[in-house]
C-alpha cells in the first residue's frame, strides 16, 4: 500500500551524499529552514517572539482548511468549496445565535454539521453521481458562497463573544488559533496514520480499482473523505470569524487555492496516494511566512503574488526531483521510518535555531533610525480610486520625509488582519489603515491601540475601536448627492437601475443607504433593478448587458463607482449621455474623462489624492504626539461637465 513517507534505495554517499538526500527527502522542510534563516538575516523584525506568533496566527486558518483537504488529495481527489463552506459555516453560526437567538453551543453544533453536510454532499456527487471531484466542488463553491450571501444578505454578521474568544490569547501571549490548528493537526495526523479510513486514503488514491477489488467500500469512504473535509472547513470558518469578530460572506474567497498549494508544497502528490499533516502544515508555515516576510521587507503586493507562485512552482519541482532521484514509497507503518522521521525534524529545528541565532546578530542594537515609519493598509489596489489615495500619501510622505510601507489587502478582511498585524509587530511608528470592512478591522486596530501604536483610519471607519482620526468623505451623504443628481436632471421622473458596490463592504452598503436616501424626495423614479457588480468594471458592463434585455427602456443609471459605471457606459453604447443618464462616484481619473466626453453624466468625486495626503499629515502629527482632530471631512463634490476642466482631484 502506497504511503507518505519516502526512503532512498541507493546506500549511502558518505556525509555529503546523506546531507544531499536528507534535504531532497524534506525538501519542504529544508524550504522553510532557508526562508527562516534569510528572513531573519534581512529584517531585524522577523525574529521576535510577537512577529514568530504573528506567523502562527496567520498560518492558522490555511493550515486547518489544508488539513481536510490533504484527506482529499491523498485519495487523488479535489476540493474547491472549502474557502466557501468555511464561510458558509461561519455565517450559519453568527446568523442562528444573534439573529434567532439560538444557544451557542447548539449554533457552533449546527456550523459543523453544515460544514460535514457540505461535504457529503460533494461525496455523494463524486461517488454516486459520477461527476469528477473538480466539477462537483467547484459546484458546491458556488452554492455555499452563494447561500452565504442569502443568509447573511450580503452584509457582515456580529460574531458572539463567547466564541469570539477563539481569536484571543491565553494567557495574555498564546493566540488560541495556534492552539486550534495543533489540535487539528494532530487529530489530521491521526486519521491518516493510526486508523482504516486513513489507510483507506491511501489505497484510494494509489490504485482506485485495486482497493475496491480488495474489499474497499470506494464509495462510502469518499462520502467520509469529503466529509472530514468538510468539517475541517467548518472549524476553519470559525476560527477565521472569530478573529475578524464577525462573519464576513466574501470571507475565505481564494483560500482553497492556497490549501490545495501548502498540501502540495508539503510533498503530496495530487496524483494520489501520498501526503502526510506534517507536510501539510510546514506548507501552510511556508505561505505565512513569505507572506510575513515580504509585508516586513515592504515588498510590493503584486510582486508577493510573483513570489509566492514562484516557491509553488519550485515546490513541486523539487518534488519531481526527488523522485527522479530514486526515492520510494516505504510500507505504512514501518517503525524506523518514523524514528528516522522524528530525528529529522529535530534535527531541523536545532540547525534552525542555531543559524537564526547567529543571524540575529547582524540586528543586535537595532537600528534606531530617526526617519519616522508609518504602514498603510490598503483594502485593495485593484481599483483607479485606492491607487490615487496610496498615490497622494506617497507624495506626502516624500514631502515629510517619512517611510511609508504599504500593502494590499486585495479585498480580503482576513490578509488585512495579517497585514495589521505585522504592523504593530515591527518598529512602524503609526498606522493607516482603510478597512476591508469596518467590523473586520476591530480586533487588529484594538492590538495597536494595546501597543499604544497611533492608528489613523481612511475612507472607512473601524467599529468598536478607537482609531486616533477618521479622514473620510461621507459615503451616505455622496450617495444622496448622486440620486438628487439623477433626480434632477430626469425631471423627478424615469426608470433608472442601481449598479451596487461589493456585498459585503461598509462603502457598498454606505453608498446603498445614500441613494435609498436621496431616491427619497423623488417619488417619480423607479428603481427597476438593483444587482451588485462589485465595483469591477467588467462586471459593470456584464451586469448592465444583462439589465438592459429585461428593461431596455431604462432612463439612468446610478453606480456606487466609476468603475462599475464606465462598464454601464460601454453596455448602453450610444445610448450613454444621450437617452440613458449615468452618475458615477469617486472621481477618478477614468470617470472625470469619460465626464468631460459626456458619456458619464457625473461623478460624485471624493478626491482620493487629498485622503491620502491628509492620512499621512495626521498619522506623522500623531507618532509626533501631536493633537489631531478624531474626523477630518474632506468634502465631496459633483463633478459635471460644467465644472470639470477646473477640478483636479
Amino acid at each position: 500500500m502506497a504511503t507518505d513517507t519516502l526512503k532512498s534505495t541507493t546506500g549511502a554517499g558518505g556525509a555529503t551524499g546523506g546531507l544531499r538526500r536528507l534535504l531532497l527527502d524534506n525538501g519542504a522542510l529544508t524550504a522553510l529552514i532557508v526562508l527562516l534563516i534569510a528572513l531573519s538575516a534581512l529584517s531585524g523584525d522577523f525574529l521576535t517572539t510577537d512577529n514568530l506568533l504573528n506567523v502562527g496566527v496567520q498560518a492558522a486558518v490555511t493550515a486547518v482548511l489544508a488539513f481536510g483537504v490533504t484527506f482529499v488529495i491523498v485519495s487523488a481527489g479535489i476540493d474547491l468549496s472549502v474557502g466557501s463552506v468555511a464561510a458558509l459555516s461561519a455565517t450559519v453560526l453568527a446568523w442562528s445565535a444573534t439573529s434567532h437567538g439560538v444557544p451557542v453551543v447548539l449554533a457552533v453544533v449546527l456550523s459543523v454539521a453544515t460544514g460535514v453536510v457540505a461535504g457529503l454532499v460533494n461525496g455523494f456527487l463524486i461517488a454516486y453521481g459520477k461527476l469528477p471531484p473538480f466539477i462537483a466542488t467547484l459546484a458546491m463553491l458556488s452554492v455555499a458562497r452563494g447561500l452565504s450571501l442569502v443568509i447573511s444578505e450580503g452584509s457582515p454578521i456580529p460574531f458572539p463573544d463567547s466564541v469570539s474568544h477563539l481569536g484571543d490569547t491565553l494567557g495574555g501571549w498564546l493566540p488560541v488559533p495556534v492552539l486550534v490548528m495543533v489540535v487539528m493537526g494532530l487529530l489530521a495526523a491521526f486519521v491518516l496514520g493510526r486508523t482504516y479510513i486513513g489507510r483507506s486514503m491511501y489505497a484510494i488514491g494509489g490504485n482506485e480499482e485495486a482497493a475496491r477489488l480488495s474489499g474497499l467500500r470506494v464509495k462510502k469512504q469518499k462520502l467520509a473523505i469529503y466529509a472530514f473535509s468538510g468539517l475541517f472547513a467548518a472549524v476553519a470558518g470559525i476560527v477565521l470569524a472569530a478573529r475578524l469578530s464577525s462573519a464576513q460572506p466574501q470571507a475565505a474567497d481564494g483560500y482553497e487555492l492556497d490549501a490545495i498549494a501548502a498540501v502540495v508544497i508539503g510533498g503530496a502528490s495530487l496524483a494520489g496516494g501520498t501526503g502526510k499533516a506534517s507536510g501539510t502544515l510546514i506548507g501552510a508555515l511556508i505561505l505565512a511566512v513569505l507572506r510575513n516576510g515580504l509585508n516586513l521587507l515592504n515588498v510590493s503586493a503584486f510582486w508577493q503574488q510573483v513570489v509566492i507562485g514562484v516557491v509553488i512552482a519550485l515546490a513541486v519541482l523539487l518534488d519531481t526531483l526527488r523522485r527522479k532521484a530514486g526515492a520510494t514509497p516505504v510500507a505504512a507503518g514501518t517503525g524506523g521510518n518514523k524514528s528516522k522521521q522524528a530525528g529529522t525534524y529535530a534535527l531541523a529545528a536545532v540547525v534552525t535555531v542555531a543559524l537564526v541565532g547567529a543571524t540575529s546578530f547582524l540586528h543586535n542594537g537595532g537600528s534606531s533610525s530617526a526617519t519616522p515609519k508609518v504602514g498603510l493598509s490598503l483594502s485593495t489596489l485593484n481599483n483607479p480610486f485606492f491607487v490615487q489615495i496610496r498615490s497622494g500619501a506617497q507624495a506626502e510622505a516624500k514631502r515629510l520625509g517619512v517611510d511609508l510601507t504599504v500593502t494590499d489587502a486585495q479585498n480580503d478582511a482576513s490578509q488585512q488582519a495579517n497585514q495589521l498585524q505585522n504592523f504593530t509587530s515591527s518598529s512602524l511608528g503609526a498606522i493607516i489603515v482603510n478597512p476591508v470592512d469596518s467590523d473586520a478591522a476591530s480586533n487588529s486596530v484594538k492590538a495597536a491601540d494595546k501597543a499604544k501604536i497611533p492608528v489613523i483610519a481612511v475612507d472607512r471607519g473601524v467599529n468598536k475601536a478607537t482609531v486616533d482620526a477618521l479622514v473620510a468623505s461621507d459615503n451616505v451623504k455622496g450617495g444622496e448627492l448622486a440620486a438628487r443628481t439623477i433626480g434632477e436632471k430626469l425631471g423627478g421622473k424615469g426608470k433608472i437601475v442601481i449598479l451596487q458596490g461589493q456585498a459585503g463592504t461598509s462603502a457598498a452598503r454606505e453608498r446603498a443607504a445614500g441613494f435609498a436616501a436621496g431616491l427619497k424626495a423623488y417619488p417619480g423614479i423607479q428603481v427597476v433593478a438593483q444587482q451588485p457588480a462589485d465595483f469591477d468594471r467588467t462586471k459593470g458592463l456584464d451586469v448592465m448587458s444583462n439589465l438592459l434585455q429585461a428593461h431596455p427602456d431604462v432612463q439612468g443609471v446610478i453606480a456606487a463607482n466609476d468603475e462599475m459605471a464606465l462598464g454601464a457606459i460601454k453596455a448602453l453604447g450610444s445610448k450613454a449621455g444621450k437617452s440613458v443618464q449615468v452618475v458615477g462616484f469617486d472621481g477618478t481619473p477614468d470617470g472625470l474623462k469619460a465626464v468631460e466626453g459626456g458619456t458619464l453624466y457625473a461623478s460624485v468625486a471624493q478626491q482620493p489624492s487629498q485622503l491620502g495626503r491628509i492620512a499621512v499629515d495626521n498619522a506623522l502629527r500623531a507618532l509626533q504626539g501631536k493633537k489631531v482632530e478624531e474626523m477630518v471631512k474632506v468634502p465631496v463634490k459633483v463633478v459635471t461637465k460644467q465644472n470639470v476642466a477646473g477640478f483636479t482631484g
